[in-house]
């Protein structure tokens, strides 16, 4: 008997606090900072993002987005046995204790059941549902809660209009089962440490302050070029792993971080835009949110439907980049 891992319940949440590029290029220019609505729009397609109020965490926001994957799944917290967290801006410095045990505790989950955290920067996510599909196929875990969530405000520096501008905070998260019915069909990933300079927090501890800059950096033409390639590459891949071609692909949910890095890709595989998911309008870059986030709203909105093959994929920081192709 072949044993898959399928997607049952999806889930996500974005802080309250809406940013439109009009308010956001206000408060630049109260730094003597230039950009505008066109600016922005022109070279990422991001019209808005939502921050997180100060005295919310990264938990806070995975565990909102993972209360709604949970009822969407009809589980309660107690049945999952595996929870793991893609997170680049964890609850705690020095990331411990994870992420992901603290949204344990939040969600009053009191079964032993393991948790921890991936960082695979914005293709975290994908690299998490890798490895449950791993653990699922392996038998080693039944139902596994994964979850994406980043609050990308705090590690902004608002003095650099070339980054500041494109990311957001959010979570999205899913619940992943065993199967017997065929569910996630391919996954692969990658990571190629020679570029890890191109996006970076380039700061280091030294005795207990940080050396160098706390802020994120990024080259975003080297990103570009990088990204549009190695995205094309790693989707034949898992393509040609599941014996499938791209037109039967029903969705494209690639990681929301550039219009024009997303057209790219739709357009290296022979997608017409219409499927491709695209949200990063409203919230822009959220990182490891971002694919989950997308795939939810695509989800509840009616798009993504029983029985759809779906393929999510990402780029990072490390450089990382990853794919997974499932059948919803």
């Amino acid at each position: 008997m072949t044993l898959y891992s399928k997607i049952i319940g999806t889930g996500s949440y974005l802080p309250a606090q809406r940013v439109t590029n009009e308010e956001l290029a206000a408060q630049l220019a109260a730094k003597g900072i230039e950009t505008s609505d066109e600016w922005i729009v022109s070279r990422s397609g991001i019209s808005a993002r939502h921050y997180a109020a100060p005295d919310q965490m990264s938990s806070d926001l995975a565990v909102e987005a993972a209360k709604k994957a949970l009822e969407m799944a009809g589980m309660q917290p107690g049945e999952i046995d595996l929870v793991i967290v893609a997170s680049s801006t964890p609850d705690f410095h020095g990331s411990f204790p994870s992420t992901a045990c603290i949204v344990q505790r939040k969600l009053g989950m009191h079964n032993n059941s393991a948790a921890f955290d991936v960082q695979a920067v914005c293709s975290g996510f994908v690299y998490a549902v890798a490895t449950a599909d791993a653990f699922i196929k392996a038998g080693v875990h039944k139902n596994v809660l994964v979850i994406g969530a980043e609050v990308f405000s705090r590690i902004l520096n608002f003095e650099d209009r070339t980054t500041c501008v494109l990311f957001g905070d959010g979570a999205g998260a899913i619940v992943m089962s065993a199967s017997t019915e065929p569910g996630v069909l391919s996954t692969k990933m990658h990571a190629d440490g020679r570029y890890a300079d191109i996006l970076s927090i380039p700061g280091s501890l030294a005795g207990g302050a940080i050396a160098g800059s706390a802020f994120l950096y990024m080259d975003g033409q080297a990103v570009f070029k990088l990204a549009v390639t190695v995205l094309e590459q790693v989707a034949n891949e898992v393509l040609a792993d599941a014996g499938m071609t791209a037109s039967q692909i029903d969705w494209l949910i690639p990681h929301q971080a550039n219009i024009r890095i997303m057209k790219s890709t739709a357009r290296k595989l022979d997608l017409p835009i219409e499927k491709m998911v695209v949200t990063v309008d409203q919230h822009g870059n959220t990182s490891a949110a971002s694919v989950p986030l997308a795939l939810d709203r695509a989800v509840r909105d009616g798009r993504v439907k029983a029985g759809d093959n779906v393929m999510l994929e990402a780029v990072g920081g490390g450089f990382t980049w990853g794919a997974v192709l499932f059948k919803m």
